[in-house]
């Protein structure tokens, strides 16, 4: 009878875990199935059943956790727009923000460009610094440090 139990919790943890994008009770799923074994093997003996099922599933999920973080885990990167932030870029249309004109070229991509201070005047061929993006604006600054 016992067998039943260990074979749906067993049968559970692998849906949950199929159905999850990270390593959430595969642990379990191999306590259970270790289980189920000794369940044919001393189908009375329900205590030395759980007492596996414990033993198992924690000797999984301490042996295999710490390689499934390290495997699991990804360094963040920065996409798309976000790279240009504090990269250099070339003027290459005099950047007036009450006129509003500028552009600026960073990595091979052109970006209209406003100064981060509004009094700023920044020339063509001059190199500045991207310090954020607003919509489809970069704001760049002549200093590096803020």
């Amino acid at each position: 009878m016992w067998w039943i139990v260990w074979l749906v919790i067993c049968v559970g943890c692998v849906i949950i875990e199929a159905s999850s994008p990270q390593l959430t009770s595969i642990w379990f799923a191999a306590g259970a199935f270790c289980a189920l074994i000794v369940s044919f093997i001393a189908p009375g003996l329900w205590w030395l059943q759980l007492i596996v099922f414990v033993a198992v599933s924690a000797a999984a999920l301490a042996l295999t956790r710490p390689l499934a973080k390290k495997l699991t885990s990804q360094k963040k990167e920065r996409m798309n727009a976000d790279r240009f932030i504090g990269e250099e870029a070339v003027v290459i249309q005099r950047i007036d923000n009450v006129s509003g004109e500028g552009q600026v070229k960073s990595k091979g991509v052109i970006w209209s460009a406003r100064a981060e201070d509004d009094d700023m005047i920044i020339d063509e061929g001059e190199t500045v610094i991207i310090k954020r993006i607003e919509g489809v604006k970069v704001i760049v600054n002549k200093e590096r440090n803020e």
